[in-house]
């Protein structure tokens, strides 16, 4: 049942987006490139013109030069040492909240909800959060020994690395590449599903087929082909395998030179600037939750608690209707494949209205700002009383957030809080203890197989269960053709499969199959 239009019950304290800026900058030559900082400028004035686009005239001196909340995404192409510092300066505002974000890929919808509680609390009038990185044209810089006149990097900087977050048994069998981890999920998940690989590969394909065709529609995207599912799960020259089951094609790119940007205000704000109604996408609220940060330390790999609690959530704010357009993030096959089901969902509904992060692009940290703004285009454009989910996340399926958007008043005030991490934890069961010396019989519990840049296996990991239900990581060597292959077999996944791990010389634990 649609929901009836209302009004606001306070119209100071609703929180709208007003505002929405995207910039793809397709230069190639590196001399030529813009440094992140001018890309956020650019989508932040992007964004103004949208937002005023019909507003009454001179209305513009309440937007950007009355931004008094800005948030910056996190950075990695060429990190400053105050990113909203060089903002402000350029855009000659002294906004009194000002912050950086750290990192991760669900940071863009965290920073809109919050923004959209400062303003539901009275804190905030105009608040912007914006986000920008320019990895193409450091990496063309970088390969022709360019050195790039921009703005001054920090030379202390420090950026996240998977090492970091990892446990140390992790970082010893070299698995702490979100490419690596991610096959976990889906490998383990495939078989929870009672797929065989094939079909969980024809699966993917097909899911990524339809983001490229929404790629090949948003003008701002980085690639706009639209390719079919052969091309997407076919390893070739162009397409080599990156980690068991994923190809090139599968994986998000982030070598791209993208900026976006979005304005919020109240909705009384917004009306006094003459913005019309027809343009004004309400933020009705939204949930977050975390999984423990150390992927080892997680009950299983059948299942992301935070996320089926965060969409859970999300659902509910609509009366547990469909999502009339909808945004899952898609680093990876693995994670709109887990939400799909979440939301009950069929296996071919459109699950990205940007073009996900392979073929859009992946600005990193910044994808979902896009999409903030793809949903926002498709809720202009759409049926009066239409709904949208913002759900993005981050690190290793890890952290989780998700925003609930529509062009219609929301039936009540803003939430206070979003935390849903008490009803993740309950679906949550007990986590096995790692066992780091174990030697003798266990049984698959996930696995993958990682390719060089050649696409020739480099090694093969099997995580496995004891006997008395611990977990270990353990290795498959490079030169073990024979277990490699069952581990990547098409017809039938090896999870489940007895084998027997044993110390080798490189100190770490092998894997072989039991005979």
């Amino acid at each position: 049942m649609a929901h009836r239009t209302r009004m606001p019950t306070d119209p100071a304290r609703t929180p709208v987006i007003v505002g929405i800026g995207e910039i793809t900058w397709r230069d190639k030559d590196p001399a030529q490139g813009l440094e992140p900082i001018a890309l956020m400028e650019a989508a932040l004035r992007a964004a103004q013109e949208d937002a005023l686009s019909g507003a009454r005239p001179h209305a513009g001196t309440a937007l950007l030069q009355g931004i008094d909340a800005l948030d910056v995404v996190c950075e990695h192409s060429w990190p400053y040492a105050d990113a909203p510092a060089l903002l402000c300066e350029r855009l000659h505002i002294q906004p009194a909240h000002r912050a950086y974000a750290v990192a991760g890929g669900e940071s863009p919808v965290r920073l809109l909800h919050e923004a959209a509680l400062r303003i539901a609390a009275g804190h905030s009038a105009v608040a912007a959060v914006v986000g920008a990185e320019a990895s193409h044209t450091v990496a063309a810089a970088a390969k022709a020994k360019l050195s790039l006149p921009w703005s001054p990097k920090d030379a202390n900087a420090r950026l996240l690395r998977g090492a970091d977050i990892c446990h140390p048994e992790a970082v010893r069998h070299g698995v702490v590449a979100p490419v690596n981890v991610y096959p976990l999920y889906e490998n383990a998940l495939l078989a929870a599903w009672d797929q065989s690989p094939a079909e969980a590969l024809n699966e993917s394909a097909r899911l990524w087929s339809g983001m490229s065709e929404a790629a090949a529609r948003n003008p701002h995207a980085w690639q706009r082909q639209a390719l079919g599912p052969d091309e997407i799960a076919t390893p070739g020259e162009r397409n080599r395998l990156i980690a068991w089951p994923y190809t090139l094609r599968m994986v998000a790119n982030p070598l791209v030179n993208m900026g976006a940007a979005v304005l919020m205000t109240s909705l009384e704000l917004a009306l006094e600037l003459g913005i019309p109604a027809e343009r004004l996408v309400h933020v009705w609220g939204g949930a977050s939750a975390q999984e423990p940060r150390d992927y080892l330390a997680r009950d299983h790999y059948r299942h992301a608690p935070a996320q089926e609690a965060v969409l859970d959530a999300a659902q509910a704010l609509v009366g547990g209707q469909p999502f009339d357009v909808l945004e899952l993030y898609s680093c990876f096959p693995i994670v709109p494949k887990m939400a799909r089901r979440t939301l009950g969902l069929p296996a071919d509904a459109p699950m990205s209205a940007t073009g996900g992060l392979s073929f859009f692009g992946a600005p990193l940290n910044n994808y979902m700002t896009h999409a903030a703004a793809a949903l926002v285009r498709a809720l202009r454009s759409g049926q009066p009383e239409q709904h949208a989910l913002l759900y993005g996340q981050g690190e290793f399926v890890t952290k989780h957030h998700a925003l609930v958007l529509s062009n219609a008043a929301a039936p009540a005030p803003l939430a206070a809080t979003h935390s849903v991490q008490a009803q993740a934890d309950q679906r949550r069961g007990p986590v096995p203890d790692l066992a780091v010396d174990y030697e003798g019989p266990a049984t698959v519990e996930t696995h993958t197989v990682v390719y060089d840049r050649d696409g020739l296996p480099d090694f093969g990991i099997v995580i496995a269960r004891t006997p008395d239900g611990r977990r270990l990581m353990s290795r498959v060597p490079a030169s073990d053709a024979a277990t490699l292959a069952r581990l990547t077999a098409l017809d039938h996944s090896p999870v489940g499969q007895a084998g027997v791990t044993s110390r080798a010389d490189d100190g770490r634990l092998h894997w072989r199959f039991a005979a």
